[in-house]
């Protein structure tokens, strides 16, 4: 039965007058009669010529109409039937006009005027902060990561002191001073000059943490005949208290023969126009440090040595990783249950990729209150001095209401 009306699709059964008509499809009944079918009353299966499924031939459909081959072009055209498919929207119209939005969008984000909204702020270009106070001061913003909090879930002194590294270096960048290397202005580069660190202080009341969001301001005043000094103070957004303050002294170095160099008056006229006339934000730390050795440290940490990723542009230890050097040497039970809460750091030579150096820690004989004082050496293995310091320590829980008011400082405020 399936045989049969397989055969039918193609070739449509002569009816009993169209037997003897010659010439057409079918004739002679001897050749077809088997195909014939029977039609049964009670609900039998019919085929008969002119079957709904049009047949192809040779890829082409054809409709077969009293024996002649008919093209599909012969017939009226049928709609495909309404499925899922064919009535999804047109999605290359759609991501093309997506992609019009987009690109008229970055147009006018490239052609944004990036000109002081208000005359006394002055945005950089980059967008890493902002200048204010009449173009002396520098202000960034930081929100405190994941990665940048330790096992108290406070935020480290290391990420502290990027915080200033990473200020002071956008300051001079947006202050259009920056050529070439880390913070070198256009003369200083002529003449292989480069800035190097001598001194740091840094005060800490209160660690941020996680999801808290601090503010940096930076600026610049004269130090000596051939120093820069550069201060921080750091606020926290939500209460605008100033949890942390920082000073440190910078000197110059030539790059070449790397040591010190006095300022030159080429330099000297670019700098000082950024230079601010005030104090320091914390009291010069000029206690003396006295001599370290083995026999005066109470703990020593030797096979210290930088690795590729410790070095900055400038081919020498970038001084953060010094603090943890330093950090190496305390004892361990300080640093479980006590915060630094004051750090002064004295350098005194420079150490390259190939060093190898010993942490010195011995505790402060003249330190008073109710943490622990330390003092500190990072030297090299010949004996060396590469840095001198001294380190103030608190219960961590001392530090949660102990931030500066707002109100004691006026170089935090625009």
């Amino acid at each position: 039965m399936v045989a049969t009306a397989a055969s039918s699709a193609f070739f449509p059964l002569p009816s009993p007058d169209t037997s003897s008509r010659p010439g057409k499809l079918g004739n002679g009944s001897s050749s077809l009669s088997p195909l014939k079918p029977k039609f049964v009353a009670n609900a039998g299966l019919k085929v008969k010529a002119s079957a709904s499924a049009p047949p192809k031939i040779n890829g082409s459909s054809v409709g077969l109409k009293s024996g002649s081959l008919k093209t599909q072009e012969d017939t009226p055209s049928v709609p495909p039937p309404r499925t899922f498919i064919n009535q999804l929207p047109d999605w290359s119209m759609l991501l093309a006009a997506i992609t019009t939005v987009f690109l008229a969008a970055e147009k006018q984000w490239m052609m944004l005027d990036w000109k002081p909204k208000r005359p006394d702020m002055l945005v950089d270009p980059f967008g890493l902060g902002s200048i204010v106070q009449g173009g002396l001061v520098f202000r960034q913003n930081f929100s405190i990561r994941s990665y940048e909090i330790g096992a108290d879930r406070t935020a480290s002194i290391e990420t502290v002191m990027n915080h200033l590294q990473e200020t002071a270096l956008n300051h001079v960048k947006s202050a259009g001073l920056l050529n070439d290397g880390f913070g070198r202005t256009p003369e200083m580069f002529k003449r292989d000059l480069i800035w190097v660190v001598a001194k740091m202080q840094v005060m800490v009341n209160r660690y941020p943490t996680w999801g808290d969001t601090v503010e940096v301001n930076t600026w610049v005043a004269k130090s000596g005949k051939n120093g820069m000094r550069r201060d921080w103070l750091i606020s926290d957004c939500n209460t605008g208290e100033i949890p942390t303050r920082a000073s440190s002294v910078w000197v110059m170095m030539n790059q070449k023969t790397r040591k010190l160099s006095k300022i030159p008056d080429e330099v000297r006229h670019e700098i000082e126009p950024h230079f601010i006339d005030c104090a320091p934000v914390i009291e010069d730390d000029d206690r003396k440090l006295r001599k370290l050795d083995e026999k005066t440290a109470d703990s020593i940490r030797k096979g210290l040595t930088p690795k590729w990723n410790d070095l900055d542009v400038n081919q020498h230890v970038n001084n953060v990783k010094y603090i943890g050097w330093i950090l190496e040497s305390t004892p361990q039970e300080v640093l479980e249950s006590q915060e630094l809460s004051s750090l002064t750091l004295e350098y005194r030579r420079e150490c390259g990729r190939e060093s190898v150096l010993e942490s010195l820690t011995a505790v402060d004989p003249a330190g008073k209150g109710f943490g622990s004082q330390f003092q500190h050496l990072l030297r090299l293995e010949d004996g060396g001095e590469i840095v001198k310091g001294r380190t103030e320590w608190r219960p961590k829980t001392a530090g949660v209401n102990g931030a500066i008011a707002s109100g004691e400082t006026s170089h935090g405020d625009s």
